[in-house]
């Protein structure tokens, strides 16, 4: 079985950054879904697929997959860049109307 380890970021409805800090390791789906056929719904027989595990560091997450044996591999985040901003740059003579 192959699993991802990642750290997600925040999601667009979130102004803040809860849920960032922890890893998150999920497995790799191994079958595809297909159709319900009464009711159209995906569906498949892959369990693995709503399992999600968290760990506080990287370092937790790649220990479990070695120990259990897994082929994992790492997603390493994206640092955020913060554009320093004020209240007046709204008033300024410089900015383009």
């Amino acid at each position: 079985m192959t699993a991802r380890i990642s750290k997600p970021t925040k999601t667009a409805m979130q102004s803040g950054r809860a849920n960032t800090t922890r890893w998150l390791l999920e497995y790799a789906p191994a079958d595809p879904q297909e159709a319900d056929p009464l009711m159209g719904w995906p569906g498949s027989h892959d369990t693995n697929r709503q399992l999600k595990l968290w760990f506080d560091t990287k370092d937790e997450a790649v220990a479990y997959a070695s120990r259990s044996g897994l082929e994992f591999e790492i997603e390493e985040p994206k640092e955020r860049t913060i554009v320093p901003k004020s209240y007046a740059d709204n008033f300024a003579f410089r900015r383009i109307r």
